[in-house]
């Protein structure tokens, strides 16, 4: 079978044992498509295949990476890539699986190619960040690049210091580059791409059960290890869903109970989000009611073979 399955879905949707039960039935390789269970770090937290999971079917580019590392979707595509071909040409069929739709964009589209930025410019970025804060970063790029100033959040720190440094660097806003035709590669296979919906209160109470249930698991002393590692907290880990709520617990800022709820309106406001970006980016893909559980994997089989 030379085709390849993408699976996306909001978090606490059920994407993993799905995956797993293709992977089982296909001869597959499950490839993760998760921004933040490709650090080894947090397992718990971001729900990583535990070792039962492993052993049920190949996985691959999950805990791959330090909290402490760069790692960017470009990185992403071109381990997934690789990846895709040797699963295929070990007769395996590829299923990439996570909630990151950035990742499955560049995976089936591709990415823009922005120049390498300057040490100078990153590091111009990096201290107006330091001395400024987010929301003087934000209005500095207001007045480089207002059209990136308008997209950003005035919290969101890491975006806006990759917005400065692409203007800083190359003088075209990100955005423009951005708008360029695609000069990376794609998925060199045919695909078939599924999408896990849940309906919006049942999704929310999966959500909450589940950070619930990671406190149970040792989320806690995991968080506490990546806090003592004194990371930037601008750094992608550092703001993985719950983080930052834990970090407070495990410093005797917070209650248990503030942080376990905190962490959970933090879970469902980025399941939202996650799903308008299916709606929106990945409507042409197929939608699998995810409370049909049972039969998931044979709903897809047909569509593949």
């Amino acid at each position: 079978m030379d085709t390849a399955i993408l699976i996306a879905g909001p978090t606490a949707s059920g994407k993993s044992r799905l995956a797993i039960d293709l992977a089982r039935t296909l001869n597959g390789v499950i490839i993760n498509a998760d921004s933040m269970q490709v650090y080894r770090e947090l397992r718990v937290l971001t729900a990583r295949p535990d070792g039962a999971e492993e052993a049920a079917a190949p996985h691959r580019l999950y805990g791959i990476t330090s909290a402490a590392a760069p790692f960017s979707v470009g990185r992403w595509l071109e381990l997934a890539l690789a990846e895709a071909a040797a699963a295929r040409d070990a007769g395996q069929v590829p299923i990439f699986v996570g909630g990151t739709g950035l990742y499955f964009q560049a995976l089936t589209q591709g990415m823009a190619e922005i120049p390498d930025i300057t040490e100078p410019a990153r590091a111009e970025a990096r201290g107006m960040l330091d001395e400024l804060g987010a929301a003087g970063l934000h209005a500095a790029l207001g007045e480089r690049d207002p059209v990136m100033a308008q997209r950003l959040k005035p919290t969101d720190s890491q975006r806006l210091v990759r917005a400065y440094e692409v203007i800083e660097s190359t003088g075209v806003s990100l955005a423009d580059w951005q708008q360029r035709p695609s000069s990376t590669p794609t998925l060199p296979l045919p695909w078939r791409g599924f999408v896990l919906n849940w309906p919006r209160t049942e999704l929310y109470r999966r959500c909450d059960e589940r950070l619930a249930a990671m406190l149970e698991q040792g989320a806690l002393d995991e968080v506490a290890k990546l806090a003592a590692m004194n990371l930037d907290p601008a750094l992608p880990a550092m703001k993985a869903l719950g983080v930052p709520e834990l970090i407070r617990l495990s410093r005797g800022e917070i209650s248990r109970e503030a942080a376990l709820s905190a962490a959970q309106q933090a879970t469902r406001r980025y399941a939202k989000r996650q799903m308008t970006w299916f709606r929106n980016k990945m409507c042409a893909w197929n939608g699998l009611d995810a409370q049909d559980s049972e039969r998931l994997s044979e709903i897809i089989i047909p569509f593949i073979t």
